[in-house]
């Protein structure tokens, strides 16, 4: 890994800011003690210790860029009934502090200087990881071709959408395709269905092309995409994911 993805341990991390990004996901910004940095697509993990004792500890992907920044940001979505998301989402404060580590992880990863053409594929809140990718994208003076397809339930649930929006209007190669699976708006020309074969074929960079795959979201969702994707010729080698499963939590 790169010098500025070296590991830390436990330390207090303080609430700098808060962003709701749509009704029940919000960003949180946290300046920690030490950070070394990080590579897009690392995630950092969080525990909360309740009064008696008990600790409960979840895995959040990073959305900041890649490098060494000031604050470091993770989307959470909040789970009517989860253990954690709730707490952070409704209860925590600017100026709070919360136990965080990392960063972690070196296989879902991307860089800059990676000189295939991106291809991101996102299901729900498997948004976070690959927003930094395109984050850090943004940020470097070499851009490669870049293409982001989107499921979401709803309109209404689509995350980062205004700055999805803003990245599509700087003419640097990228482009964005969504897919909404629970109900559209009447003025909707996206798609409005599962990601399935043909959509890939209509949207991803072909095979001979070699992109560089990379999908997250639910696992079902990452397993089917992936399975499509060597399908349509691409090889398994270059197609990593992650996925989380009904807490949120990426694994």
């Amino acid at each position: 890994m790169p010098e500025a993805a070296l590991f830390h341990g436990w330390q207090l991390a303080t609430l700098a800011a808060i962003r709701d990004e749509t009704p029940s996901v919000r960003t949180l910004a946290f300046s920690l003690p030490q950070w070394s940095g990080h590579v897009a697509g690392q995630h950092i993990d969080l525990r909360l210790t309740t009064d008696d004792g008990y600790q409960a500890e979840r895995s959040y992907s990073i959305a900041s860029p890649g490098g060494c920044i000031p604050l470091i940001e993770i989307t959470v979505e909040r789970i009517a009934d989860g253990e954690v998301s709730p707490f952070l989402t409704e209860e925590l404060s600017l100026g709070d502090t919360i136990e965080l580590r990392g960063p972690v992880g070196g296989y879902f990863t991307w860089t800059a200087d990676n000189p295939a053409p991106l291809m991101l594929i996102a299901g729900g809140s498997g948004i976070v990881p690959l927003m930094s990718m395109l984050r850090t994208r943004a940020r470097s003076a070499d851009r490669r071709p870049a293409r982001l397809l989107y499921s979401s339930r709803n309109f209404d649930e689509i995350i980062y959408r205004g700055e999805l929006e803003g990245l599509v209007a700087t003419p640097d190669g990228f482009s964005v395709a969504h897919t909404l699976t629970r109900g559209a708006p009447a003025n909707w020309n996206g798609e409005t269905r599962r990601v399935d074969a043909e959509m890939l074929a209509k949207y991803a960079f072909p095979a001979r092309e070699a992109p560089h795959n990379f999908i997250c979201g639910p696992t079902s969702f990452v397993e089917t995409v992936a399975d499509r994707l060597v399908a349509l010729g691409h090889q398994e080698s270059a197609i990593k994911t992650e996925r989380f499963g009904p807490t949120g939590e990426t694994r």
